[in-house]
């Protein structure tokens, strides 16, 4: 189990917990005891992670849960600084499945999932995707996003098309679990604000693996597709970039500096 170093407010973190809601509840314990006070950013994302010795992912998700709480708000390309001592609410949000964590499990069982559609899917199927590709196509012409339906429905066919009952459940296990994850609401809200969109090149290639019927090319289509995703969330949810800008300035001046 992981935990950040002793700092005489470190709590013993229950293992039934999700990784990234121990790590909320031990800054949660620290801004309460008065740690880290109101108006007072929090050490950077880097360094949270080097001090609990997790991915920088998950400190990101234990952001999210520390800003539905009312505890932090995340100021995009500046950090994450402290709002309140306690929750406004009273209470803390129910923490359910992390949005990394989640996209880690999909690009696992969506991959295979995939791969095994490519040797059972019929050309009804095959055209019904196309279809949906056609329609996220157009939502995002008009910059309009209906609750990413036709993106749900392009992955569930192709948990259809596996004929098998199991893999179309956990798939559909899992959107399910997005769409009822605070954390997960939370993080599409911030993305789509942002201007991510369905990637209409990268639906297309995994229709294209289908169509071949090449189940490995399919998987490597799906796979690639879920790793961009985490990738263009993680760019969008990015607080540290005028930290890092002002790094790099600093650095350019010590370098070009003359000498005194």
């Amino acid at each position: 189990m992981s935990t950040a170093p002793d700092d005489g407010n470190n709590q013993p973190m229950p293992e039934t917990q999700r990784l990234y809601e121990q790590i909320a509840q031990q800054l949660a314990i620290s801004i309460a005891s008065g740690k880290y006070e109101v108006g007072q950013r929090l050490p950077s994302e880097r360094d949270l992670a080097q001090a609990f010795k997790v991915s920088r992912p998950t400190i990101r998700e234990a952001m999210i849960a520390l800003e539905l709480d009312g505890l932090v708000e995340v100021r995009l390309g500046s950090g994450v600084y402290v709002v309140n001592v306690t929750p406004p609410a009273g209470e803390t949000v129910a923490a359910d499945i992390g949005p990394f964590e989640l996209l880690e499990a999909r690009r696992a069982i969506e991959g295979e999932a995939c791969a095994l559609a490519a040797a059972r899917i019929t050309d009804e199927q095959i055209e019904e995707l196309a279809r949906l590709v056609a329609e996220m196509r157009v939502e995002n012409e008009h910059d309009v996003v209906r609750s990413e339906d036709a993106d749900r429905r392009f992955h569930e066919l192709i948990a259809q098309a596996t004929q098998n009952s199991a893999m179309i459940s956990a798939v559909s296990t899992l959107w399910d679990a997005r769409m009822r994850s605070p954390q997960n609401r939370s993080l599409s809200t911030k993305v789509r604000a942002s201007g991510v969109k369905p990637r209409i090149d990268e639906h297309t290639a995994i229709l294209k693996a289908l169509r071949k019927r090449d189940p490995d090319a399919a998987r490597n289509a799906m796979r690639d597709h879920l790793t961009r995703v985490i990738d263009a969330l993680l760019k969008a949810t990015e607080v540290e970039e005028m930290e890092r800008a002002r790094a790099q300035i600093a650095e350019q001046r010590k370098r070009y500096a003359r000498p005194g």
